[in-house]
This record gives C-alpha cells, sequence and structure tokens, in this order.
C-alpha cells in the first residue's frame, strides 16, 4: 500500500478522538512555513531547548522536510498558531541480527505541552503513529526515549542498551595490534560528501542502528551552523585503510579550562570494520593535554578495554536503554533477520492494541535462515522463507491477515509484543525475561531453543538519538 508522508490525510481517529476534546490534529504540509515555524517553536519548547536562532530554523526546516510532521492545536489558546502537542515520523531502515535490514517507522518530536496533560493527546499521537507505520508497510515502530515509563503501554521495549564512559588518558597505554590503515585529520567539512556511505557500511555491522539521514551529518560535522561556537570546535579524524578507501571517521571536541589538560568529548564514531574503528579509538585516545576522554552511547561490550595495558583505564559511567521496539507485524520482522542456529518455536504473542496478536512458528536450519509461519487453525499457505525479503509486502502482511498451518511442535512461547520487541534483536535473552516472569516456556527446553535462536552475533546498539 502506497503511503505519502506528506499528503496522506491526518489520522482519522485521533482526529476524532481529539475533535471531541476541542483540539484540532492537524498535519503540518513543509510548504507551509509558518505552520513550521510554530510546530518547531514547541517542539524545542517540549524538549526545553533555547529557541533556534535564523540558522537552527534552516536547519531544522531541511531535517522534517522528509518527515510527516503532525500537531495538536488550540483555538482557545493564547497563541493557536503555536501546538499544544507535537509528533513527528518516517520510515527507515533497521539493522537486524545477520547484517540485514527490516523496514521500520521512526517515532520523534513526541512533547505534549504542560497546559495539556492528561487530555488524551499523547494516547492519540502514539496510536496514530502506529497506524501510520503499517500504512506505509513497517515490520516494527521505533524510538528513542527520554523517560522509561511512557512507552511500554503502547507496546514498545527497550532492544538495545548504551553505555557512557570515561578513559583516563593518563592510564591509556596502548596495547592492541596496528592497524594497516591510517588514520588522517580532517576538516570536518571535507567529510560531508563521504560521510554518508561510510555509515551505511557502519550501520549494517551492528543490530539496533537505523538509517542516517542528510542533516544528521550536518549536525555532526558542524556545517549546519558553522559560525557558531559549537561548529568551530569541533575536529574530525577519517580512517583509510591500506588502499586509501575511507572506512570510517569520528569527530570530537575538546573542553578546557586555561593552561589546563583539557577533556576530549567524541560526538560521533563511524566504522565501517573492525580495523578502522580501533584505528581511530587509538587516535582519540592518545591525543596529547588531555586529561580524559568521554564518549556516550558506545556499546555494552566496547572492545576498547582489550586495546589497553590497564583495561581499568576506562570505566563505564553509566549503561541505560535506549532503542525502544513496537512489533507490528512479527511475520515481516522475524523474517528478516538471521537466527543463531537450528531448531523450531512457537511465539505465542498477545497484543492489547490487536497489531502482533497471534502465534507464529519460527524453522531455522543451522545457517540462520528460517521460515517463519502465522499458525492459525486449518488452512494452509505456504511459508515466507526468512532470506527472501518480505518487508513492506503484501505477502509480510499475512503476519497480521492471514495464516498457515498449526504448528508441529510443542516448543513455544507466551509472551506479549513488548518482551517480544526486547528479544527481537538479541539484546536479552528470552530466557532472562523468563526468569523476570515476563515470558512462559510452553513445555521444558523452550527457554534453551530461544536463547540459542535470538543470539546476535553482535550485541545489539545504537549510536545516535532521533
Amino acid at each position: 500500500m502506497s503511503f505519502d508522508l506528506h499528503r496522506a490525510p491526518a489520522d482519522r481517529l485521533a482526529t476524532d478522538a481529539l475533535a471531541a476534546r476541542g483540539l484540532e490534529y492537524r498535519l503540518v504540509e513543509p510548504s507551509d512555513r509558518a505552520a513550521l515555524l510554530g510546530w518547531i517553536e514547541a517542539d524545542n519548547r517540549g524538549f526545553h531547548h533555547p529557541r533556534p536562532t535564523p540558522q537552527q530554523i534552516e536547519f531544522e526546516q531541511r531535517t522534517f522536510r522528509d518527515r510527516r510532521v503532525e500537531g495538536v492545536y488550540d483555538r482557545a489558546s493564547a497563541t493557536p498558531g503555536i501546538p499544544v502537542a507535537t509528533v513527528s515520523g518516517w520510515p527507515t531502515g533497521l539493522s537486524v541480527p545477520g547484517g540485514r535490514s527490516i523496514d521500520a517507522w521512526a517515532v520523534s518530536s513526541v512533547t505534549v505541552a504542560p497546559t495539556h496533560r492528561r487530555r488524551g493527546i499523547a494516547r492519540a499521537l502514539m496510536e496514530a503513529q502506529l497506524r501510520s507505520a503499517i500504512e506505509a508497510g513497517a515490520a516494527v515502530a521505533v524510538l528513542t526515549a527520554t523517560e522509561a515509563t511512557i512507552y511500554g503501554r503502547f507496546g514498545y521495549a527497550p532492544a538495545t542498551r548504551a553505555a557512557s564512559i570515561r578513559i583516563d588518558r593518563r592510564r591509556a597505554h596502548w596495547s592492541g595490534a596496528d592497524v594497516p590503515g591510517r588514520v588522517h585529520a580532517v576538516d570536518p567539512a571535507a567529510l560531508i560528501d563521504q560521510a554518508p556511505a561510510i555509515a551505511r557500511r557502519a550501520v549494517a555491522r551492528t543490530p539496533g542502528e537505523i538509517d542516517r539521514w542528510p542533516s544528521l551529518f550536518e549536525r555532526v560535522l558542524g556545517t549546519a551552523d558553522p559560525d557558531s561556537e559549537h561548529s568551530r570546535g569541533v575536529r574530525a579524524l577519517r580512517y583509510d585503510d591500506e588502499r586509501g578507501q575511507a572506512q570510517g571517521f569520528a569527530t570530537y571536541r575538546v573542553t578546557r579550562e586555561p593552561d589546563r589538560p583539557g577533556t576530549l568529548h567524541v560526538s560521533f564514531l563511524a566504522a565501517a570494520t573492525d580495523d578502522a574503528e580501533r584505528g581511530l579509538w587509538r587516535a582519540l585516545v592518545e591525543h596529547d593535554f588531555i586529561s580524559a576522554v568521554q564518549a556516550h552511547l558506545r556499546s555494552v561490550e566496547e572492545p576498547l578495554p582489550w586495546l589497553l595495558e590497564d583495561p581499568r583505564a576506562v570505566e563505564v559511567d553509566a549503561i541505560a536503554d535506549h532503542l525502544w521496539v513496537r512489533v507490528l507485524d512479527p511475520v515481516a520482522a522475524l523474517a528478516g533477520r538471521r537466527f543463531g542456529g537450528a531448531g523450531t518455536l512457537t511465539l505465542e504473542v498477545t497484543d492489547p492494541l490487536g497489531h502482533a496478536a497471534g502465534t507464529y512458528e519460527i524453522d531455522a536450519s543451522a545457517d540462520g535462515r528460517a521460515e517463519v509461519r502465522r499458525v492459525e487453525g486449518g488452512g494452509a499457505d505456504a511459508p515466507w522463507p526468512a532470506d527472501v525479503p518480505a518487508v513492506g509486502s503484501r505477502r509480510a502482511a499475512s503476519g497480521r491477515d492471514g495464516g498457515s498451518r498449526r504448528s508441529r511442535q510443542s516448543n513455544g512461547l507466551a509472551l506479549g509484543v513488548q518482551e517480544l520487541g526486547a528479544i527481537l534483536l538479541g539484546g536479552v535473552r528470552p530466557s532472562t525475561l523468563g526468569r523476570a516472569g515476563r515470558i512462559a516456556e510452553h513445555s521444558r527446553g523452550s527457554f534453551a531453543i530461544a536463547d540459542r535462536l535470538f543470539a546476535a552475533e553482535r550485541e545489539p546498539l545504537l549510536s545516535i538519538w532521533f
């Protein structure tokens, strides 16, 4: 089903629900500058950001032209042109185990003004986003959450974790192997054309990463507002392999007091190869006149401690959930990934909103390829193989609309849609959620099979906010 981001009408159920409360749910056209400026003002206010400068406004306009931007308006408010609630969404790819990608719907800019709490606005917006995601053919919806208690009621669950790390420069003596390529200090602006291709390869390596968008690179490279103090402080490194091909880059800033060693803040690091990752980290931690290196949104399995003579030079400041996943089409979501071994498992999924409810069978071979079916009583349909792109197609939609045969296997789990989202990328073992009472096994041994199937070759991570 085709879905036009800018022309599909605002969700009817949300429109009617909010109209009953005296509010207007409206799609903001990117070409309507006045409406978009009002929406940007509300978005910044909702996240407690300062009022944007003219340069920041131009940047945000470029960012949102490729997104579906919606707002809730109160004509009786003192500023009727500024929405009392905002949300945006867009189609993206989500990396899954096996170096693959499934179609996802990214949800962002979720704000509700404090003057309009407890009127059902957030529920209307979030449920409308799920329906838009389904119309767009997405297998899952994804978001990053500033608060961890909001989105579970809509079926989202944390699927990746991220660490904040601090490296004591005085103790950081490199002991890792030399890399065959070379790291160059470059002008950040010179990376604007290379960054997307490098990032695409980097994203494919790690489950949990989503597609990057052009304005993201403008921001991390400092070209969005090049004359600002922040942008002028951005520095960049690029790693080229032994053939001279760019395989990674990092941006950073240094803050310090006069005549005192500074702190190097890693802003962004994209590595398409392990060599690139090691080479960039070495260049970052071997800066002179630096007392510490800080980085956020790093993997909880960060290899850096194993590259230093003293692994205790790396301290983990915090570990927190980051990417939240909401499964909408279990057949497409499961078929899109590779599994960790051979086995057959049935998943009995409950979903209060109904989108993912049903019973599904995974039949995986030793190489990780699998057939994923929706199981129904009676009737038969051909299985949908996991190695054939299915996301967004009508066949993939059979996860919601149709069924196949009843499972021949007794191994299975009973779980909710939240738990399915949590285990999808391999970030938590099904048996761990079983110990928490969140998943039940139908027969002894089902957790062992599920743990093996859902294991990922790489710890899932999302290394950006959106």
